[in-house]
């Protein structure tokens, strides 16, 4: 009762915040809720820039008013255009990660007590003012005792605290939802809630921002063109993260690198083939590429910083998306389909030939364009919105591979918009498509799973005999729910109705207060 109390106290706040930027929008294509909605806007803000604003960028403007843990629900919903709309999802994919930054006195007092030593023993010198302030942690320039410059980032004081609150309240209405909506159990609000909480809980360890650092730099330790900053593991803890200082000119300020002497066309070469040996070579790639963490030092050579958030892909999606990718710029939708029927991302009742005519009418808008309007990135997206058709199964790191992309694509073109960027690495990809998906690799790949399978086979014999034991004894043979699950988008709206009406009767409760 406390925490339903607690909840709703909480709720209330956040009813105000998002009737104030307009952005109970939601509410209106709930049944029955459109006279709440429209109701909720006489408590907006008569505030001429807001009512130019599009739904998703009030939307945005709310979240970012609402603090750090709301930010971050914007950003991972900015990467799930399939529930929530292509338009709204780019508008929250721009939601700013910035916050005021907090004195540098505390920073100091934070550091010493994580790293158990006074300042002065740490570092040469520890500038109070911070260079970069964010919703989980801000960053501070320094000179060891050795001499070296750095960069120290600290996470913000009460962020913990702050995160477990608003986090309970997600569980609270996640488990909600579920418990009183069964349609809604296929998109597994709470397990949902719990991949956000795990992104945000090694967020808030900088250690796992420091092996993630650690590792990416281990992959480039020979490639001159993409340098990582080097970690500083002796100053580095669970709350305090000191890395090389590294210094160039930001990736989207053109003009200062053409004045520089910068070769534009070869930072984009080097920029499409980073990421393509980190997505493909690695199946490890930094997954926020946006131009505030990527500069240009004075050889030339593109420096990335910031390793909060990262995707991996396993060698089997490596696979896919190469396959696929191969068969949509060849407009080979038939192969397209089967590639996604092999990967069990399209269930097998399905049918192939509707699906790739669907395959079609996207990629053929998309590739049917000039050469340097081509968006990998976008051809993804609209791939993913074909999910409530065909019942596609989400898969969460290919949602964050496609936002990935989009931010790629993005730098290039403001480093040259009449280049294609993936053009640029089409010799990495042809090559690593014959290494990879070759006659002999592909032999090769078949040997290693018959063997794989062969391993496994005394396990599997012994799981079919207690499934028949179970069968037997009368236990059945369960059907997965999802396969009786509602379209995608429209249990999303419905996931979104739950909390939406609860606010929406909060907002009533004051209306009539207020009366």
């Amino acid at each position: 009762m406390l925490r339903a109390g607690r909840n709703l106290i909480r709720l209330i706040e956040i009813a105000f915040i998002l009737a104030r930027y307009d952005a109970l929008f939601p509410l209106d294509a709930v049944v029955g809720a459109r006279l709440v909605y429209r109701a909720s806007r006489a408590f907006r803000r008569r505030d001429a820039g807001l009512q130019r604003m599009r739904p998703g960028e009030r939307l945005a403007a709310a979240l970012q008013a609402m603090g750090p843990s709301f930010i971050k629900l914007g950003q991972a919903l900015s990467i799930r255009a399939d529930l929530i709309g292509e338009d709204i999802a780019g508008d929250l994919a721009t939601l700013q990660d910035r916050l005021p930054p907090f004195p540098g006195a505390e920073a100091r007092r934070m550091v010493e007590a994580e790293l158990g030593q006074p300042i002065a023993a740490l570092y040469r010198s520890f500038d109070d003012s911070s260079v970069a302030a964010a919703s989980i942690a801000q960053v501070h320039f320094a000179v060891t005792a050795e001499g070296d410059e750095v960069a120290v980032k600290v996470l913000r004081p009460g962020i913990h605290a702050a995160f477990a609150r608003d986090l309970d309240l997600f569980f609270w209405l996640a488990g909600l939802a579920e418990a009183t909506q069964p349609a809604l159990r296929r998109l597994k609000p709470v397990a949902v809630v719990e991949t956000l909480a795990d992104t945000v809980r090694q967020e808030m360890d900088l250690r796992f921002e420091a092996a993630a650092a650690s590792e990416l730099r281990e992959h480039f330790a020979d490639d001159p063109t993409f340098r990582v900053p080097k970690i500083d593991w002796r100053r580095t803890s669970r709350q305090v993260l000191t890395l090389e200082r590294v210094g160039g000119i930001r990736v989207d300020d053109r003009a200062a690198l053409v004045a520089a002497g910068h070769d534009v066309r070869a930072i984009m070469a080097s920029a499409a083939g980073a990421f393509f040996h980190q997505v493909f070579r690695d199946g490890f790639f930094h997954a926020d590429l946006h131009p505030g963490n990527l500069f240009i030092d004075a050889q030339n050579a593109i420096v990335v910083v910031d390793f909060g958030i990262m995707g991996r892909v396993d060698r089997k999606t490596r696979y896919y998306l190469a396959d696929m990718l191969l068969a949509f710029l060849t407009g080979n939708y038939r192969r397209v389909a089967e590639v996604h029927f092999e990967a069990g991302y399209v269930p097998a009742w399905q049918s192939l030939d509707a699906f790739a005519q669907a395959c079609r009418s996207i990629g053929e808008p998309i590739l049917g364009r000039p050469i340097n309007e081509i968006s990998l990135g976008r051809l993804l997206a609209q791939l993913f919105q074909v999910t409530e058709q065909f019942q596609m199964e989400t898969q969460p790191q290919l949602l964050l591979l496609q936002k990935t992309m989009v931010l790629a694509e993005g730098v290039g073109r403001m480093l040259d918009p009449s280049v294609n960027m993936w053009t640029l690495a089409q010799p990495l990809i042809e090559a690593w498509m014959r290494e990879n998906r070759g006659p002999e690799a592909r032999l090769r790949d078949a040997v290693t799973d018959t063997m794989e399978v062969l391993e496994r086979l005394p396990a599997l014999m012994r799981d079919v005999e207690k499934l028949g034991a179970a069968i037997a004894h009368g236990g059945g043979l369960p059907l997965h729910p999802d396969t009786l699950a509602q379209m995608a988008r429209r249990d999303a709206v419905k996931l979104l109705g739950l909390p939406l009406w609860i606010i929406a009767l909060a907002l009533a409760a004051i209306a009539v207060a207020v009366w």
